[in-house]
């Protein structure tokens, strides 16, 4: 398929959207997997009319193509998808429960639509655009609000018998460990993720002055996810605790992911992976202190992914020219 450089050529654009408990963000993608422009919102929780979440994604995805018409449109959904990509079966920061968000959303937009996990669509893009291209398996991980992956086996992603497959972060890892949105106890996001970011930070936040302290004007409670990747570029020992402490989990976690799938190569993408070595630095150490046979074995690259945190919704366009 050819394309310009808005990627839809005379017939219009791909669009794709990523949409998590925060945040919706659409993008223009081009044929070459290359995010032309972005259109940005914010979703309003998951105690809310599940239109309110498909309003601000409607509103996106018009947003970001302005005057150009649709050729198609994909969404990774930060939740559990059905195997025929039609509903979101359970979304833990999200108002979604069995909810045909393909067919209201094609509906709204008069364009065919594609769905997906987010993880899902994010370990698509890596595998044909960006840090799994030239490998036959490959695990990704997203972190963000929570965490996500999927499992890519020779080009196709592990979907399973209900298409949930690959929802990582809501494995135990601490029995009756710390309440997570999606009803359990002590789930692997609860640890690492942005949310577990924060909460260290938050619980290590001394009265002594720090940049940490600084930024959030010494209210624990003002500390949000960037604050503590600022201040843990500028040196601050509180904020860089709370990043080896993520890491740490993270490697943990991966450790058990690889002795399952044994995958050539593990990709952190998602919105905490812009840390970059100071998450997976200690990731790698603690991947192969827990990895069983670690000295027996090649032992897989953990990788920051390619594309950031824009994956998802470039995922979602390759999954979307793959349906049409």
């Amino acid at each position: 398929m050819s394309a310009g450089p808005d990627a839809g050529g005379a017939d219009g654009v791909w669009v794709g959207v990523d949409v998590g408990g925060t945040k919706v963000l659409a993008g223009v993608v081009d044929a070459d997997g290359r995010v032309v422009r972005t259109a940005r919102g914010e979703t309003p929780g998951r105690r809310v009319d599940p239109t309110l979440v498909e309003d601000a994604i409607v509103d996106a995805v018009l947003r970001v193509a302005g005057e150009a018409p649709l050729t198609g449109v994909g969404l990774a959904a930060a939740g559990f998808v059905d195997a025929v990509g039609e509903r979101v079966m359970f979304a833990p920061h999200l108002p979604w429960r069995g909810d045909p968000v393909r067919e209201r959303l094609a509906s709204r937009l008069g364009v065919a639509l594609a769905l997906d996990n987010d993880a899902n669509c994010a370990a698509l893009a890596e595998s044909a655009y960006g840090a799994a291209r030239d490998t036959t398996s490959s695990l990704m991980i997203t972190l963000g609000t929570g965490i996500g992956g999927a499992f890519v086996l020779e080009g196709r992603v592990l979907r399973g018998r209900n298409g949930m497959a690959g929802e990582f972060g809501h494995m135990k890892v601490v029995p009756g460990g710390q309440a997570c949105p999606c009803g359990g106890e002590g789930c692997w996001e609860q640890y690492c993720s942005g949310h577990a970011l924060v909460r260290y930070a938050r619980e290590r936040l001394g009265r002594e002055p720090t940049v940490l302290g600084e930024l959030c004007g010494g209210d624990p409670a003002r500390l949000t996810g960037p604050m503590v990747t600022a201040a843990a570029a500028d040196g601050d020992l509180t904020a860089r605790q709370a990043f080896w402490m993520v890491g740490n989990w993270l490697g943990l976690g991966v450790a058990n992911l690889v002795a399952a799938f044994d995958a050539e190569v593990v990709v952190i993408g998602g919105g905490v992976s812009a840390a970059g070595e100071r998450l997976l630095e200690p990731a790698r150490a603690a991947l192969r202190l827990s990895l069983v046979g670690a000295d027996h074995r090649v032992v897989p690259p953990i990788v920051g992914a390619v594309l950031g945190p824009e994956a998802g919704l470039v995922g979602a366009v390759v999954l979307a020219r793959s349906q049409s």
